[in-house]
């Protein structure tokens, strides 16, 4: 397997789950130094519609903090080419789950002849943040009964 010396990951956080760590464990095992861009809160209604749970601040604390994190940047568009230009990555590391999406299979093709590997990580946790939010309505609407 190669080894990458810079790595970019991105990702909204929210809420984090093992299956994040997973993939940010995954990715650092293929780099030196991992990057790790966090969607703004602005973004994340933007791109998904709803509000976060936790604030871009308390996410990035979070990220931070996780051991395969070497550094947290914000992510405020889905623009790859604008992120290599300014963190100079040779590897962008995406969940599998994003292999349907033009965007970015469009950005693997752009970054490719800028010399820059796209990988498409597996997830091997069977759990995504939208089913956890889904989980939280439910528990909270029976509650509320």
């Amino acid at each position: 397997m190669k080894k990458y010396k810079l790595g970019f990951l991105c990702g909204f956080f929210d809420p984090l789950h093992d299956g994040h760590i997973d993939i940010m464990r995954q990715a650092k095992s293929m780099c030196d130094f991992l990057i790790v861009a966090v969607g703004t809160d602005e973004f994340m209604q933007k791109r998904k519609h709803h509000s976060t749970i936790l604030s871009y601040e308390q996410r990035t604390e979070i990220i931070s903090a996780i051991r395969y994190v070497d550094q947290v940047v914000p992510e405020t568009d889905l623009d790859k080419i604008a992120a290599y230009n300014r963190y100079h990555f040779d590897v962008m590391f995406a969940g599998d789950d994003h292999l349907s999406e033009p965007i970015y299979l469009e950005a693997e093709e752009k970054l490719n002849k800028l010399g820059v590997d796209t990988i498409f990580i597996h997830r091997e946790k069977n759990i995504s943040s939208t089913d956890m939010r889904r989980k939280m309505a439910k528990i909270i609407e029976d509650s509320a009964i």
